[in-house]
């Protein structure tokens, strides 16, 4: 995920998350349409349920196919599990598709077995583990680029967490920038902490997005973000937590082409026109014409002179310091003066 300057290819992680349902098919599915968009990596949750649900009655509520749902925790997450086997299948998946897979390890025991399986391009702790700093430096220690998201968060936690994963010994550390409110309200999502992450704890920078559409994304590319990460469905009409805000498959693929654009638009801050605005400044731009015939050895007047295009000669900058100078040749109207004539 390391990019040159003005060459920054920021990183997509497109956020499967718990999306799939549980299904094996939902899940391949999910991949052809990470392929098709262009992201960079699909994401994927593991977890068991019963290793970090303590509270068999802990409810949530949340939304889904327009109607308001609360259940158990433990009930809904383990819903979501796939065995060992499943995970082999759905990394098989990805190679086969040549996707890169990713996902957040719940559990030691989680890592461990997909560890076993793949190897991902970096290790995410989400923001509900940012401050279990024993947890943190376990999957520090594996030698890998940790991404970490910062939902929840005050400075202080974000800076244990850095401290926590540095102290095990790694320094590839990527925060991702997060507002853990689903869908996140434009006055929530504050992109001015992007940079103020990177330069107080001085690592890479991302946003995890959990805003409605890509504009909140697009933003934080211009803030300097490296990575975004953005959650996505096959269709808001599935029954789950997250299918509603997330993005389809369409929304998801225009995401990531607004993200290329602008990475590319984003360019440099050297204050020059490009080589395309030299060539249309030549017929855009006015030069300083003779207004009238112009004899040589004349005295040139402001009367005897105007500006028109095209701009291949003295610019009308130039047109005071003509006037009152003798004429070196005779001018025809709407002849160019150039910079011999001065």
């Amino acid at each position: 995920m390391n990019n040159k300057k003005n060459q920054r290819k920021v990183f997509i992680i497109a956020e499967a998350g718990v999306n799939h349902n549980g299904d094996l098919k939902l899940a391949r599915k999910m991949i052809d349409a990470v392929k098709d968009s262009g992201a960079d990596c699909i994401k994927f949750q593991t977890f068991k349920a019963e290793e970090f649900v303590a509270d068999k009655n802990l409810a949530y509520t949340y939304k889904s196919q327009g109607k308001k749902i609360t259940e158990p925790q433990l009930t809904m997450f383990k819903r979501w599990e796939f065995s060992k086997k499943e995970w082999r299948e759905i990394i098989d998946y990805c190679k086969r598709k040549k996707v890169a897979f990713a996902t957040t390890a719940q559990n030691p025991s989680d890592l461990e077995m997909i560890l076993s399986l793949a190897k991902p391009p970096f290790l995410k702790v989400g923001s509900d583990d940012l401050t279990n700093l024993g947890l943190l430096k376990y999957y520090a220690k594996k030698g890998m680029p940790m991404v970490i998201s910062a939902g929840m968060s005050y400075a202080e936690e974000i800076g244990d967490a850095v401290a926590a994963i540095r102290k095990a010994g790694n320094n590839d550390i990527t925060v991702l920038h997060c507002i853990s409110s689903y869908p996140a309200q434009a006055a929530e999502v504050n992109l001015r902490k992007i940079p103020a992450i990177k330069d107080r704890f001085k690592v890479k920078i991302g946003f995890s997005d959990h805003t409605m559409g890509g504009a909140a994304a697009i933003g934080a590319v211009c803030f300097g973000a490296e990575v975004i990460e953005k959650h996505f469905t096959l269709s808001h009409n599935l029954p789950g937590p997250d299918h509603w805000f997330s993005m389809e498959p369409a929304e998801l693929k225009k995401f990531v082409q607004d993200i290329r654009f602008i990475e590319k638009a984003l360019g440099d801050s050297v204050l020059v026109p490009t080589a395309n605005e030299m060539k249309v400044s030549k017929i855009a731009r006015r030069s300083v014409v003779a207004a009238r015939s112009i004899k040589a050895g004349a005295k040139i007047t402001a009367d005897d002179l105007e500006c028109k295009r095209p701009g291949t000669g003295l610019a009308p900058k130039y047109l005071p310091k003509i006037i009152s100078k003798i004429a070196k040749r005779n001018f025809k109207k709407d002849q160019i003066f150039t910079k011999k004539d001065l």
